[in-house]
């Protein structure tokens, strides 16, 4: 077994049984966000929402297999450019998610948190070495820029 495949090996096993292993976490976008990695069909893979100010892709970084979807969320606010902010959603990290449900996005908004769009997502289960299935919901305020997530457990 090569030293790199080894080392991905034992950070993902670490990472499966930490305290924090169902933690999603909001990223600055990085390498995940490239082009590249944007799933095809485009048109299907993304979304916008909010009039256009929000845009969501889906993102396949390939490796590890088991934790390679990630999310691109395009928001408010705005910088001096006019551009928006750029995040990526991951499960911790580079880790991302062992599948997403993508056709299946729902969005409610509530005025006092904001824009809330929720879906199907599995995260690697290293005991049946098969996606744990539920719902990450990821909220979006766009006027402070804040967004948080949490994942649902499927019932």
């Amino acid at each position: 077994m090569k030293t790199g495949l080894f080392a991905t090996i034992l950070a993902f096993a670490a990472l499966a049984f930490s305290p924090h292993a169902w933690a999603q976490s909001v990223g600055e976008c990085d390498w995940r966000a490239s082009a590249a990695n944007l799933v095809e069909p485009w048109d299907e893979a993304s979304k916008s929402f909010a009039n256009g100010a929000v845009r969501i892709a889906l993102l396949d970084v390939i490796e590890p297999a088991a934790a390679a979807y990630h999310l691109l969320l395009l928001s408010p606010p705005y910088g001096v450019m006019e551009d928006r902010q750029c995040r990526v959603i991951s499960r911790e990290g580079s880790f991302g998610f062992m599948g997403v449900e993508f056709d299946q996005i729902a969005a409610g908004y509530d005025p006092e948190k904001g824009l809330t769009l929720s879906l199907p997502a599995a995260l690697y289960n290293p005991d049946t070495a098969e996606g744990d299935w539920g719902l990450l919901h990821i909220t979006v305020n766009q006027s402070s820029g804040e967004i948080t997530t949490w994942m649902e457990d499927a019932q």
